[in-house]
């Protein structure tokens, strides 16, 4: 008891490093005590930033040798292209705006072993990944935003309050490494809670708005051609669906194989850009199930009405 005593005093004499994924709006709810979390944390992103400004040079080197049909361009096609080299190279072409609420059809990872997963830093994307579907009406964060706005009088009715309360009971309190923060009181979790009816909240005055978050509401465009979510950016899209938005700005990460090959065909460079870009303005998001999907998602479903 005595060692961890003096352990929590050391840490809240030290300041906090700005965590990762630092947010203003949840500075009241950092900790003194999630210090070495947090610094793993940083050395983690440190990391993989340098990774990441080390190897772009040699993606953006291998797309434009795919370009301009060098050898070697056939296997970097096959292995995918590099997806932020892509992403540099098409920027605003890759927006598409869409419907929130017909947006509800996402990829979900779970249960899927690692080996059987599209690369992320590929832009193609091979296999069955298209035919196995979420429900975003159904998932965790809509969930939490609807679960808070209905109860958002007395948030200790909520079902993510007796969540979060419950492991502050046995011990276990919620904490982020990647925020910083710590919610070991009732008020912290309020607080916590609070902050997202107020994102959601100024999103009902504002409206969308891209910046406000670190990433894009990222999708990939299935071999039907047709928009899935992906996991980025889904806490503001379930508050744009729950608000009933019209539209909101997507970003596509990747695109299966098979659509690929019937839009592109075999063009390179400019051609081939100018092909996905016209084909990638006619994608609709996806609202049917897929093939592979791993439960049956119930249909007796209404949205809220629009605010």
């Amino acid at each position: 008891m005595a060692v961890e005593v003096i352990k929590r005093i050391f840490c809240r004499a030290r300041k906090l490093p700005a965590p990762p994924a630092r947010d203003p709006a949840f500075a009241s709810l950092e900790d003194a005590r999630m210090y070495w979390s947090v610094q793993r944390a940083r050395l983690q992103t440190a990391i993989r930033s340098v990774f990441q400004a080390i190897t772009l040079p040699l993606e953006k080197l291998l797309l434009w040798a795919w370009e301009h049909l060098l050898p070697g361009s056939r296997w970097i096609e096959k292995a995918g292209l590099p997806r932020r080299a892509v992403e540099q190279r098409l920027g605003t072409d890759l927006l598409i705006h869409v419907d929130p609420r017909q947006l509800i059809r996402g990829k979900g990872w779970q249960g899927v072993p690692a080996q059987c997963r599209p690369s992320s830093s590929a832009f193609i994307w091979d296999g069955d990944w298209d035919l196995r579907r979420g429900d975003l009406r159904h998932g965790s964060r809509y969930r939490l935003i609807s679960d808070l706005a209905s109860h958002r009088k007395n948030l200790r009715e909520s079902e993510q309050y007796k969540v979060l309360k419950l492991r502050l009971d046995d011990g276990v309190p919620f904490a982020s490494h990647q925020q910083g923060i710590l919610l070991d009181s009732e008020e912290r979790i309020l607080n916590y809670l609070q902050v997202y009816l107020s994102f959601l909240d100024d999103m009902a005055v504002r409206g969308f708005d891209s910046a406000r978050g670190k990433d894009w509401l990222g999708v990939a465009v299935s071999r039907e051609g047709r928009l899935l979510k992906i996991n980025r950016g889904l806490h503001r899209l379930a508050m744009a669906q729950w608000l009933g938005l019209p539209s909101v700005p997507v970003r596509v990460m990747a695109v299966h194989h098979e659509w690929w090959q019937q839009v592109v065909g075999n063009a390179k460079g400019h051609e081939a850009w100018q092909r996905l870009a016209r084909a990638l303005s006619h994608c609709k998001a996806e609202t049917r199930p897929g093939e592979l999907d791993p439960i049956a998602w119930p249909d007796d479903f209404e949205w809220p009405a629009s605010s």
